[in-house]
């Protein structure tokens, strides 16, 4: 709790230096980008700490692996920045064809990248003015990507059990 309350204020922080007094362009996209990074490098850094071993590491048999919550991270990103980019290509399907760390890492950081992409082109005008259609429902294109966000760290709180379940401290908790 502690470090994701100094996450916000830095993340305030670096905003305001950089916008200083001055009017700020984008503030919603450019806000919104800045906690999708914070989220999602979480994520991408317990993929990189988990040993390879924990990978297959199940609590229960009716939850996910540890390699297939990290598989459904990046499929899911995929297809809430696709909604967004209007990109109808097949990706893969990492969650059911990918068990070994470095593919599944691999593929974690191939969809950050793709979303860091349509993070980094997205302007208030755009997003909030132009619709999708996402879970049967016409949605601004900024709440797509907050969904995304929330996603992405709904399950860095299980990302963050299971780490901690193998005896390890989860990125947002390092000093």
């Amino acid at each position: 709790m502690k470090q994701t309350i100094l996450s916000a204020a830095c993340l305030a922080a670096i905003c305001a230096c950089a916008w200083g007094q001055t009017a700020v362009t984008d503030p919603l996209s450019k806000t919104g980008k800045g906690f999708y990074s914070i989220v999602i490098n979480n994520v991408v850094k317990s993929a990189e700490e988990m040993p390879e071993a924990s990978y297959s590491y199940q609590p229960t048999p009716d939850v996910r692996t540890f390699g297939q919550l990290i598989g459904h991270v990046a499929d899911a990103q995929y297809s809430f920045c696709g909604a967004v980019s209007g990109d109808k290509t097949k990706h893969p399907s990492l969650e059911k064809t990918a068990t070994s760390k470095a593919d599944l890492v691999q593929g974690l950081k191939d969809s950050v990248a793709y979303c860091q992409a349509v993070y980094g082109a997205m302007t208030d005008a755009k997003g909030g003015s132009e619709m999708v259609k996402f879970l049967g429902m016409n949605m601004p294109k900024l709440s797509v990507l907050d969904i995304n966000t929330a996603h992405a760290d709904e399950h860095y709180g299980n990302i963050v059990t299971y780490l901690r379940m193998k005896g390890l401290v989860p990125p947002s908790s390092q000093k």
